[in-house]
């Protein structure tokens, strides 16, 4: 079984079909010439999946996120960034990575963020004469904090599959997500630095003011969210209603740059985000449940034990794992895969699920910017109208200091577990 599942799935994988159709056809390959189980459990186990009530939360939050970058919410992000940023040496990338850390607290999309951010970055980077390749560089690295800050899709998906609370996860991907872009601003400030590109004007407290006022709608919804949900007003899945309410409010009545002309077009966009993460959970699912009636999680983790039983090294070898795996596979996919293969391993070492669970959503953070697969470099390639190749060698050095974070996040877990063990008691 384990050859029939694993070399469908790399056969087709290497055909370019799209994941969720990998991952389908995969487990039907299985079933079928490896069991006498009826395909109609496909069916049911798909729906099963998809029929979670915590699960609802992703296409709300998609909307949510869509609602407030139509309304106008990325410019105003960008210009309290370059108020706060935009003197420094490398103002500009500064600015870029500062702006795209405020928008995860919306958008809970990686590639989404690279979009909203990027379209109005990037020509501005370029035109103050910053590297084409650098700034789109810059924008794919700096996208991917949006599935580690929360709200974050991923960590939707991980709560659900691995039975930990969700608002518990969201806190503790807050202190990852600095360490996070902090280490991407060290290096765009290197970078700038030898290079020679410039602060754009001078810090003026009186414009941050101005700027803060703003943005201050667009501020307030990551503060409605998890105030919320940690004041235990809602639930994250009700929480995503309110945002997509608030949304909606803020877009037609405080900023008015969202109308009834362009909400059906963000709303169409939206579903189609929604369906294809939904159809990844759905047939990864179906994937997964193969796995553990095969036992193969049992199997891997035997293996991990075998060659040691010192955590340290078992969390350095996933980690190695998750990064080669990202290169090839989507985020959501990965988690629902591999979680529970290696949830009951490290929970056996004493390493904490929500701990883990971090660490896995800022591996398959990384993963949006490796190629081949790396979905945030193509959408910064669409953006910057450069090849693949060009932004691929321009993002190694901050591959290199989200390697640096992730070591960080992973081994002192204190910063991770800080702000859950402080407000979910």
């Amino acid at each position: 079984m384990e050859i029939l599942l694993f070399g469908a799935f790399v056969a087709l994988a290497v055909l370019g079909l799209p994941i969720a159709v990998v991952l389908g056809l995969s487990s039907a390959i299985g079933l079928i010439l490896g069991t006498d189980v009826p395909l109609t459990v496909i069916a049911q186990r798909m729906f099963t999946a998809a029929s979670s009530f915590p699960l609802m939360a992703i296409p709300f939050f998609m909307i949510a996120g869509a609602l407030m970058e139509g309304g106008g919410i990325s410019k105003r992000l960008i210009h309290l960034a370059n108020t706060l940023m935009g003197a420094t040496t490398g103002g500009l990338a500064l600015v870029a990575i500062l702006t795209c850390m405020f928008f995860a607290a919306i958008s809970g999309s990686g590639p989404a963020t690279v979009a909203a951010i990027g379209s109005i970055m990037i020509p501005a980077m370029v035109k103050a004469g910053y590297d084409m390749a650098f700034s789109s560089a810059i924008m794919a690295a700096a996208g991917s904090i949006g599935i580690i800050i929360p709200p974050s899709i991923p960590m939707v998906t991980y709560g659900v599959v691995g039975g930990v609370s969700i608002g518990s996860m969201f806190l503790a991907g807050v202190i990852p997500g600095i360490i996070y872009g902090g280490a991407l601003m060290a290096v765009a400030y290197y970078i700038s630095k030898k290079r020679g590109y410039k602060g754009t004007g001078e810090f003026s407290f009186k414009e941050l003011l101005i700027a803060f006022k703003d943005a201050f709608w667009a501020l307030l919804m990551p503060v409605i969210i998890l105030g919320g949900i940690y004041g235990g007003i809602f639930t994250p899945t009700e929480a995503a209603c309110v945002a997509v309410f608030y949304g909606l409010f803020v877009g037609l009545f405080i900023y008015r740059e969202l109308n009834f002309n362009n909400l059906g077009r963000l709303l169409v966009n939206s579903a189609v985000s929604t369906s294809i993460v939904m159809f990844i959970i759905a047939t990864a699912s179906v994937f997964g449940w193969i796995m553990a009636s095969e036992q193969i999680p049992d199997r891997v983790a035997q293996m991990f034990m075998d060659f040691s039983d010192n955590p340290m090294v078992i969390l350095l070898l996933i980690n190695i794992l998750l990064l080669i795996v990202g290169c090839f596979m989507e985020t959501n996919a990965i988690i629902i895969i591999l979680a529970p293969i290696f949830l009951p391993l490290v929970t056996q070492m004493g390493i904490d699920p929500i701990h883990f669970g971090i660490i896995m959503v800022v591996n398959t953070a990384i993963g949006q910017v490796t190629p081949p697969l790396g979905v945030n470099l193509f959408v910064a390639c669409g953006l910057s109208k450069i090849t693949i190749e060009s932004i691929s060698k321009a993002v190694i050095p901050f591959l290199l200091a989200m390697i640096v974070a992730i070591l960080i996040i992973t081994y002192v877990p204190a910063l991770v577990m800080y702000l859950p063990n402080l407000l979910m008691k």
